[in-house]
């Protein structure tokens, strides 16, 4: 017997040519009331935090201050078996990323995980694994690959500007990380003594978007002074800093450095070297011998200090480096329309053609 349909069935039904559905609104529960309590998904029109979790009581009272989410738990598996979050974000010690990330696609839930993705290598095909399995989404957050010298680098190389790179380098120096590495009673944290090169990310996402190459071969180099934290460590790692010099997939070279125990102000910079055009970040916090104020005879540290930004604060009241980012938008978007597009072209564009005064 064929079914029946009244008009106003059909009418309540139908929808417009053209005209869209209504935008869904996502909503996420958050582990992690530290790093966790920094990011801006409520602002978002389509985005809602619907439920909040830390084990410590002070960090899930400013995850639920900060989202306006009356929703709080003290378990994991307990936010788990909240019914809105499609998705979850995991800002928790590095130690728990990946078995967190499992356990959420395996409860259903999307999600969105800070850096690294996990620890070793058989945490990693496990979690590649589940996501395959699941066919949920898995994001890792990771973040300098959003910034705006990043996106221009990347744009410049898909349309040939930079021809080919042949050397690629990334330095990430956040002096400071000793601190990090007790918490309020003066015990050591996941940070104490991590190794450096278990968290690259920092460096490696700001060169394979970028270059488009994979970094398959490695040799490092890595440096020590003794320090207790070194010898005492659980990951027995021996050393502060490390940089490493690795090969790509095409077979160019590309160097890598993170330290965790250098005279810097927290660097974070790439650069690239092409046959047609390279560019070099400008330093962010480190100090360097061209800062010319207040004067060439002051201390490099009272000059370094002089011309540090202030940057805003978030909604959070955590700061935050997104202050000079239009201003480093407008001018990297000027010089690339001044720049030739065809990859081409003939004439090989130098540094003091390509690149306005």
């Amino acid at each position: 017997m064929a079914a029946t349909m009244t008009r106003r069935d059909f009418v309540a039904g139908a929808v417009l040519v053209g005209e869209r559905p209504a935008p869904r609104t996502v909503r996420v529960g958050i582990v992690g009331g530290r790093f966790g309590a920094t990011f801006q998904w409520h602002p978002h029109p389509r985005a809602r935090v619907s439920a909040v979790c830390d084990i410590e009581p002070q960090a899930l009272e400013r995850l639920a201050r900060v989202y306006r989410c009356g929703n709080h738990y003290g378990s994991f598996r307990e936010l788990l078996g909240h019914p809105e979050p499609v998705a979850v974000g995991i800002f928790t010690p590095a130690s728990r990323h990946a078995w967190m990330a499992i356990e959420a696609m395996k409860a259903g839930k999307h999600v969105l995980s800070a850096v690294p993705a996990g620890m070793t290598l058989e945490e990693l095909e496990r979690l590649i694994e589940t996501v395959k399995r699941t066919g949920l989404h898995y994001m890792m957050a990771e973040t300098s690959c959003y910034r705006p010298e990043i996106v221009t680098c990347r744009d410049w190389a898909r349309r040939g500007l930079l021809g080919t790179i042949f050397c690629s380098e990334c330095e990430y120096h956040p002096e400071g990380r000793i601190a990090l590495m007790y918490d309020d009673r003066g015990l050591p944290t996941y940070r104490h003594g991590y190794p450096p090169m278990l968290y690259p990310t920092h460096c490696t996402v700001v060169i394979i978007p970028v270059t488009s190459e994979r970094l398959v071969e490695v040799q490092a180099i890595g440096w020590e002074d003794g320090h207790e934290v070194l010898p005492t460590n659980q990951y027995k790692n021996p050393i502060w800093n490390t940089t490493g010099f690795f090969k790509t997939s095409r077979g160019h070279c590309c160097r890598i450095s993170a330290c965790w125990h250098i005279a810097a102000g927290g660097t974070e910079r790439g650069a690239f070297d092409g046959d047609r055009l390279s560019y070099i970040m400008a330093p962010e916090g480190s100090p360097t011998p061209w800062c010319a104020s207040p004067g060439k005879d002051a201390p490099l540290r009272t000059r370094w200090a002089a011309r540090k930004p202030s940057y805003p604060s978030s909604p959070t009241g955590s700061p935050t480096t997104t202050g000079n980012y239009p201003r480093r938008c407008a001018s990297l978007r000027a010089m690339a329309a001044r720049m030739p597009s065809s990859r081409t072209s003939s004439s090989r564009p130098s540094w003091r053609t390509a690149i306005p005064k």
